[in-house]
């Protein structure tokens, strides 16, 4: 098998002005804490849900961490730069999943979930990671059309591409994952070279757009922002959630409760198993818990963001980019609605909420970051791997290929 491997090496160009760069130390720190912070995401639920639902949360959430452990090695196997140059298709698939989840009954006044028996997906949750693989792709083909034709070839293209998808989102009433699927467009546009004064009028206009929109057409969703800015004030209606959220951050002081002894999870907070998980993990464990989760993230950003600035290809630069991008600010907006600091949005702790789409969205998306990392180490790993596969489990395709060899000579 190694002689095959070495005389089938594959061995990728790498891209001028980008020396190779290993970034193993990075990726050993960033897998590490990626699965660490998914090991305390099944602690913590169990803990959450156990008085109210048993052990059935835990044990569906342990379904899908291995659905995303298949999702993750299919990554490894393939490496990234196969599955962004497949996204095109994979978009495609996206916006017909959303299509087909606007025809199912709603959910909390959402579209958001496809029911397949006793199966729902969220399709929003993986078109997280296809937008960025299709932006990678899209982007990484036009480095000189960015320089000399930002608008009319690059920025005009991915707005006819991406934006219809990301309005389908918005169609399944799904408000938080539109602002951050479109927050993620503009920050992958930006990295890959497009100027500010194409994106500054959207970021300052957008927000006020928006709020025009939510006013007129979604009273209660205005009511959701005024009421966070006071939810004392509105602790019964609107800021029900947000006001025990507090309430249980607060009472757990600097080392919590006692793990499994929250009592704002006793039908208090609604969902505390979803999106509202840390808030019961600062009540049980308490702040220097909190503090230590929020490091974790920070972590994966540092890391993940060195391993992209070590990439040898554009492509996997604003794959590595556009991932940690992701996690990172579904994490920011995450914790600043449990404690008060944005207006309530369902948006789940990346990795730590209950949910199998969420899951395994981030689970991908550290997936594409260690390809990329083990790309900057290893060039054309992914052929290589696959390579050594095909050898090892049937050999027979070894036989053939030497016997090819000697035809040739």
């Amino acid at each position: 098998m190694k002689n095959y491997a070495d005389k089938t090496r594959v061995e990728p160009e790498i891209e001028q002005g980008r020396p190779f760069r290993s970034s193993l130390p990075d990726a050993a720190v960033f897998i590490l804490v990626a699965m660490s912070v998914i090991l305390f995401g099944l602690i913590v639920l169990y803990s959450t849900s156990y008085s109210v639902q048993g052990t059935s949360f835990f044990y569906k959430q342990l379904m899908w961490v291995g659905i995303g452990t298949v999702g993750f090695a299919s990554v490894i196997l393939f490496g990234y730069r196969a599955i962004s140059n497949a996204s095109p298709l994979l978009l495609l698939i996206c916006a017909g999943m959303l299509i087909a989840a606007l025809r199912f009954k709603a959910i909390n006044g959402a579209h958001r979930w496809l029911i397949l028996g006793p199966v729902s997906l969220q399709p929003s949750e993986f078109f997280k990671v296809v937008l960025v693989l299709f932006m990678a792709w899209f982007l990484s083909k036009r480095t000189r059309d960015i320089e000399n034709a930002p608008f009319k070839k690059v920025l005009l293209p991915c707005v006819i591409f991406v934006c219809p998808v990301i309005a389908l989102v918005m169609a399944g009433k799904d408000l938080g994952t539109t602002v951050l699927l479109t927050a993620l467009f503009f920050a992958v546009l930006y990295v890959a070279g497009i100027r500010l004064r194409y994106i500054l009028p959207v970021v300052l206009l957008g927000p006020l757009i928006l709020f025009e929109l939510i006013r007129r057409f979604s009273p209660e969703r205005l009511s959701r922002i005024t009421s966070f800015m006071n939810p004392e004030l509105y602790q019964k209606t609107d800021g029900y959630q947000l006001w025990n959220s507090l309430l249980a951050l607060g009472s757990g002081g600097w080392f919590g409760v006692g793990f499994t002894e929250s009592r704002l999870k006793l039908k208090y907070l609604p969902e505390a198993h979803t999106d509202f998980i840390l808030a019961i993990v600062g009540e049980e464990l308490g702040l220097v818990t909190i503090l230590t989760v929020l490091f974790a993230y920070l972590v994966l950003i540092y890391t993940g963001s060195r391993i992209a600035c070590k990439s040898n290809s554009r492509q996997g630069m604003l794959v590595a980019f556009g991932m940690i991008a992701f996690i990172g600010m579904q994490a920011i907006i995450n914790v600043g609605v449990i404690c008060g600091a944005f207006p309530t949005k369902g948006m789940p702790a990346p990795m730590i909420s209950y949910g199998g789409s969420s899951l395994v969205a981030c689970m991908l998306a550290v997936a594409c970051v260690f390809s990329v990392a083990l790309d900057n180490s290893y060039q054309g790993y992914a052929e290589n791997l696959r390579a050594g596969l095909r050898s090892m489990l049937f050999p027979f395709l070894r036989k053939k290929e030497a016997e090819k060899r000697k035809k040739s000579r």
